[in-house]
């Protein structure tokens, strides 16, 4: 379940963390579990001990091949750990697999190399998620031997949208009324851990694929890039211009006796076998409601418009040479579509139902990025409308740089995304343009440099922040955007920041877990996810939800008496993690811990994107 906001678990999750039952080890070394390039700098940290301590590099044959001193801390952890030492060893550069020793204590092996053997492989990782993702007939069977499910979504009843009340505004607050439309929206990837599907998220994930293929072609990545794009072409009916927004319902109603999506843990096949008829408690479980975005004939929320359209029109660009006749439908569509977007009296984005599980409220990103993949599309094709679309663009850049907006990269913000390459029709020229060069590759630098001044604060060097939602999230968000950056402007002024911040992700983090499953030597096992529960292994083993990105670590107020397992799952929790909790921020690698554990598509969707971008730098 995706709910971004604390208030709607406090009645769940509430108080803080007990303390370990055992003292903590004396010394703990982090770092980047995959490993680094030749030539980038290269940092591990040891959580305790003392500055000037001896460190040695030894190779996969135990001979020392650099030694070092620890540098002074930078901060404290917690009460356990009150100091964070540094380690540099940038100096090793040849290939090989390495550990790092500080006297009795040594770190997990780790890999130099170049980038693209590294991270080539991870990126492939996170693709692989997006397999387990499927839902309808097209399944990837996988290590979780996915099985075809929701295919009464071919057929699918569309609803007017839901009343919501209470605090939070999530709870079901009428019956559920249909239109007495049908439309086939089977297909498409389920959101995260749960089985409801978003066209917010993803387009967010369809357009980061594409980008990425759009750096380096690969196979695997441009059949889910496709899978993805087929189901948004479901999802926006051109002939009526109306777009749907959402497939099944979270939230349930014992008033008016429903159970909704977050109530039942199952396999997403077992949805097909339920007999039910209308007034069922299960029957929105089988039959799953649809949720438009917009009435037939009415504008559309700008967000949504903005990163479909930019979907469609990626693709328009990818297949240009290859498929032009489908090059031009694409680019078609996504001007029908973006001609729809509503920019005037906005009111609240449609982002999902409730509101809250998507609390956006930026939508001038949406519309620059769309414009641009159009003005890109145009360009690809020889189309006319180049100008008009280029010149959309930079309006709505100007509209997004006025706006002031303080966050980064992740599925509330992709202005990073639209400015790299808005900056590069704009250094060609486009006349009547309202902004500058200049001036977008200023904000992503901002961006970046906002990211740099948390970090400097961070023990870890970390730039998200450890203490609240989505941290996962924006990591991998500020890991995108520095390697779009060097890529932009060939400056390595942000290189070193974005190669922490991969570090962070990758286990140079306090409790030394990747937030990757199956990347590196520790990471998540008991991930809030139904599939994987039921289907995969919760005691090591191949049957693990690989690539899948995690939140990560959050507010520790919101880890207290987790309660049971749920019922029908599987049980699963690790509890290793608990001597490196903070007073402010935990990290539980716990099955029924989603704010920590939950995987979703936007978070690893910003990882294809920047593994990518890594490996093929």
């Amino acid at each position: 379940m995706r709910i971004r906001r604390a208030a709607l678990v406090a009645a769940v999750l509430t108080g803080v963390v007990v303390a370990p039952a055992q003292a903590a080890p004396t010394g703990q070394i982090r770092l980047d579990q995959v490993g680094f390039g030749n030539s980038e700098q290269k940092h591990a940290y040891v959580l305790g001990g003392a500055a000037n301590t001896k460190f040695s590099v030894v190779d996969s044959r135990g001979r020392t091949v650099l030694t070092g001193r620890t540098g002074a801390s930078t901060g404290s952890w917690n009460d356990t750990f009150p100091a964070v030492h540094p380690i540099d060893f940038s100096a090793l550069k040849r290939s090989g697999t390495y550990r790092i020793k500080v006297g009795t204590t040594t770190s997990p092996a780790f890999k130099v190399d170049s980038l693209k053997r590294l991270f080539a492989p991870v990126a492939h990782n996170t693709v692989e998620f997006f397999q387990a993702q499927r839902d309808g007939a097209d399944v990837v069977p996988g290590r979780l031997n996915r099985k075809p499910a929701h295919l009464t979504d071919r057929e699918a009843l569309v609803y007017e949208a839901p009343v919501f009340a209470g605090e939070g505004g999530d709870q079901i607050a009428a019956p559920l009324k249909p239109t007495g439309d049908k439309v086939d929206l089977e297909g498409g990837w389920f959101d995260a851990g749960d089985f409801v599907k978003f066209t917010h998220a993803s387009s967010y994930s369809t357009a980061s694929m594409l980008l990425a293929l759009r750096n380096k072609h690969d196979a695997a990545l441009y059949d889910e890039a496709k899978f993805g794009l087929k189901w948004l072409d479901k999802a926006f009916d051109e002939k009526t211009g109306t777009l749907y927004a959402q497939v099944g319902i979270g939230t349930g109603s014992e008033e008016f006796g429903f159970v909704g999506d977050h109530d039942v843990w199952r396999l997403p096949e077992a949805d097909d076998e339920l007999n039910v008829k209308p007034g069922d408690s299960e029957y929105f479980i089988k039959y799953r409601p649809v949720f438009r975005a917009n009435v037939a004939g009415e504008k559309i929320s700008p967000n949504l418009v903005g990163r479909v359209a930019g979907s469609f029109a990626l693709a328009a660009q990818i297949e240009a040479d290859r498929n032009p006749r489908a090059a031009r439908a694409y680019l078609d569509k996504a001007a029908q579509l973006f001609a729809l977007a509503k920019t005037e009296n906005v009111g609240e984005l449609v982002t999902a139902f409730p509101h809250a599980y998507y609390p956006e409220e930026s939508w001038t990103d949406d519309m620059e990025f769309g414009a641009t993949q159009l003005a890109l599309a145009a360009k690809a094709l020889h189309d006319k409308r180049y100008g008009q679309f280029a010149r959309a663009a930079a309006h709505w850049a100007k509209e997004f740089l006025a706006t002031q907006d303080p966050d980064t990269l992740n599925v509330y913000n992709i202005s990073a995304l639209g400015h790299a390459d808005l900056a590069k029709l704009l250094k060609k020229g486009i006349p009547g343009a309202e902004v500058t060069e200049k001036q977008i590759i200023g904000d992503i630098r901002r961006q970046l440099q906002k990211g740099a001044d948390a970090a400097r604060t961070s023990p870890f060097r970390t730039a998200a922040n450890v203490e609240t939602w989505d941290v996962g999230s924006r990591t991998f968000g500020y890991i995108t955007t520095a390697a779009l950056y060097q890529k932009l402007t060939g400056s390595k002024e942000y290189e070193t920041f974005g190669t922490q911040q991969r570090g962070f992700a990758l286990g140079t983090n306090a409790w030394g877990t990747s937030l990757i499953v199956g990347v590196g030597t520790k990471f998540p096992e008991c991930p809030h996810h139904q599939a994987a529960n039921l289907s995969g292994s919760t005691n090591g083993g191949s049957k693990v939800l690989v690539g899948a990105v995690i939140n990560g670590p959050n507010d520790a107020t919101l880890f207290g008496d987790l309660g049971e397992m749920p019922p029908g799952s599987v049980s699963c929790t690790k509890p290793y993690t608990l001597e490196f909790n903070s007073a402010k921020s935990v990290f539980a690698d716990d099955l029924r811990s989603w704010p920590s554990s939950e995987p979703a598509i936007d978070f690893t969707a910003t990882g294809v994107l920047g593994f990518s971008l890594i490996a093929h730098s």
